[in-house]
């Protein structure tokens, strides 16, 4: 039987040899061992030569096998973590990006500043947003998406996490009602030819409902910009994550549908990342 820093060791190889970066694939063995046994990271290494069960053994063999077929960690133990809380995720539903997690935290900052009381998050997937946003502010959240899939495990997720939120099965607007003080989304945005060179992972496994976004990547946007108006009271906000080189084309959809005060925000990484704009009619 290994000890768990001797699995710890034996997972971020096997880790590295299918294509992640050291410190990726050594995150990944950390969190796989650590969810399986139910022990914070901490205790992992201050405990680090007990021995794994055969139980366990296999178990984590199984994972990184799958992993070696592609298949997402995240899919595998059915697990994310968003805004520090746990999501639950599979197939038919987007995995939750980390750089998403500024997109809750500017909406959030803004609801408490501003008191805002009414939320929508429109392609809200694994309702990571709408949940985050529920659980840090006191606004009523509502939340929409095409996937039934979806709509079911951001339930789920809210569920989860204690929180109210009404979710509603909707092609973008079709089926909400209502207006609100700020819409969130994080719509899909992969043009067609960005689409076809993404890993494989992400292509197998990943739902391209939830990626694909037309072929200059702005279907979605287009949608957004001219039907948002209506469920926007004024002076509400209109806030979505954007591809990096999509910011500009963006803008002039806004503009075009008369919104104002659209601003263009960057990630931690220096790149275009969010797009703000205000209802003012």
């Amino acid at each position: 039987m290994k000890s768990r820093l001797e699995m710890l060791h034996e997972l971020s190889c096997g880790l590295r040899k299918i294509g992640l970066e050291e410190r990726e694939a050594v995150a990944e063995a950390r969190y796989a061992l650590t969810f399986l046994l139910e022990v914070p990271l901490s205790e992992l290494y201050l405990q680090g030569n007990e021995l794994l069960s055969v139980e366990h053994e296999q178990k984590l063999q199984k994972i990184l096998q799958r992993r070696e077929k592609g298949e997402p960690l995240a899919y595998i133990l059915g697990e994310r973590y968003f805004m520090g809380l746990p999501f639950r995720v599979g197939p038919g539903v987007l995995i939750p990006r980390q750089e998403t997690e500024l997109l809750c935290e500017q909406a959030i900052e803004k609801i408490k500043q501003e008191h805002l009381e009414r939320v929508l998050d429109i392609c809200t997937g694994s309702g990571c947003i709408a949940v985050s946003i529920a659980k840090f502010s006191k606004a009523c959240v509502y939340a929409a998406d095409i996937s039934m899939s979806a709509v079911e495990t951001a339930r789920e997720n809210a569920h989860r996490q204690k929180v109210a939120l009404q979710v509603v099965q909707s092609d973008l607007f079709l089926n909400v009602q209502g207006k609100y003080d700020m819409i969130t989304a994080n719509p899909p945005y992969i043009d067609d030819a960005a689409y076809a060179g993404l890993e494989y992972s992400v292509r197998q496994y990943e739902p391209a409902l939830a990626l694909r976004g037309g072929t200059d990547g702005l279907m979605f946007y287009r949608r957004i910009a001219m039907q948002a108006p209506a469920y926007l009271r004024s002076g509400g906000y209109l806030v979505q994550e954007i591809g990096y080189d999509q910011g500009e084309a963006v803008r002039t959809l806004l503009s075009e549908q008369g919104f104002a005060e659209i601003e263009i925000r960057q990630d931690y990484a220096g790149l275009d990342r969010i797009v703000w704009a205000r209802w003012l009619r």
